[in-house]
């Protein structure tokens, strides 16, 4: 999953000026990226004792799924189709303003209510080894026997998911579809832990290169990480009171012993905003720190450049007086003149050495 193919502005979040229709376009009009993939559905069916995974070609297929008493999951991947996005959205008796909204990405991870299921926004992480962070956006549509995710692209973090369907695990086959979109979504927050711990190792090997003076540690790299973390930070926050307002309100679309579970999944997204907050301190920090080695470097140079002018100046003042091309001058004609302006030169510097010494100019900042 890679989402750095796409145009990103300097938070880190994906561009949103072709994914947003003409000003004054009528509400639930559709602007489909060039770049995004057509759609690949692909359902899964399942009970206690029947198990049932298919690709569908025609959304038009799918009706005859909703029907049963099972527990449907279907994953759309890829939005870029409008045709296919309107008869899902027909299927699913979707309203054009939460199409628009799945389609628009990024939207804000936010939940909203409407009369037969609900509708939910999250991102997805991935990466964060180099630094750099995937962000993709997934739509939940839950309803009383279904759930619906809407991904960008092909890719995502469910197949420990998938793996326990098709492997019949008791506790997610014998519950309701609730259950299910609990256990995607914790899959999602599960999986920010990984990049957040990727990034907070981006940072130690930052302050490592910055404290050692040897390393190639740039401001530039500084800013880039603290832009990284400011676009984990705009996923993962909102997503916290996403969940919060899905535990408050009582949605039915979540039964009482799931929103139990819910509350461990925003525990887990209390966790991670702590570790984003954290690591945006020590981010800040170390931009100062770096500033502040710089500043350090640059006064030792200075140092060094004074030290070396203030003894060269009184010795450039005696060359530069017995310099002069003047018929009468007395010393010019003593046989010792020259050791002398040599010794007087040598007894400068070193008198100078010894004051710079004693004032504790040779001492390393």
């Amino acid at each position: 999953m890679d989402t750095h193919s796409q145009e990103e502005n300097d938070d880190g979040d994906v561009d949103l000026h072709r994914r947003r229709p003409k000003v004054g376009a009528e509400p639930g009009t559709l602007a489909l990226p060039e770049d995004s993939p057509r759609p690949v559905i692909r359902l899964t069916s399942y009970s206690e004792g029947s198990f049932v995974e298919r690709k569908i070609g025609q959304p038009g297929e799918i009706s005859r799924w909703l029907d049963s008493d099972e527990c449907v999951w279907i994953d759309v991947q890829g939005l870029g189709d409008e045709q296919v996005l309107f008869e899902l959205a027909e299927v699913f008796g979707l309203h054009p303003l939460a199409l628009e909204d799945i389609v628009h990405v990024p939207q804000r991870p936010k939940t909203q209510s409407y009369e037969n299921h609900q509708l939910l926004f999250t991102r997805m992480l991935s990466g964060g080894k180099n630094g750099k962070v995937g962000v993709e956006q997934v739509s939940f549509l839950i309803a009383k026997n279904y759930v619906v995710t809407f991904q960008e692209r092909c890719g995502d973090v469910f197949d420990p998911v998938r793996l326990r369907l098709k492997t019949n695990n008791k506790q997610l086959r014998s519950a309701k579809v609730d259950y299910l979109a609990y256990t995607l979504l914790d899959a999602i927050v599960d999986a920010y832990f990984p990049v957040i711990d990727n990034l907070g190792d981006c940072i130690a090997d930052l302050e490592d290169e910055v404290f050692s003076g040897h390393g190639s540690a740039t401001l530039h790299d500084l800013a880039e990480i603290r832009s990284t973390l400011l676009s984990v930070r705009r996923s993962v926050w909102p997503l916290r009171d996403a969940i919060n307002q899905l535990i408050r309100d009582e949605v039915d679309c979540f039964g009482p012993d799931v929103r139990i579970f819910l509350r461990d999944v925003y525990d887990h997204c209390v966790n991670a905003s702590d570790m984003v907050e954290s690591y945006r301190e020590l981010g800040a920090s170390l931009m100062n720190s770096y500033l502040s080695v710089v500043s350090n470097r640059m006064n030792e140079v200075m140092k060094v450049l004074t030290v070396m002018s203030t003894i060269f100046i009184p010795l450039t003042f005696l060359s530069g007086l017995y310099g002069m091309n003047f018929v009468w001058m007395p010393e010019r004609d003593w046989k010792w003149s020259y050791p002398i302006l040599l010794g007087v030169m040598a007894m400068i510097t070193i008198s100078l050495l010894v004051y710079f010494k004693r004032r504790g100019w040779f001492k390393r900042g």
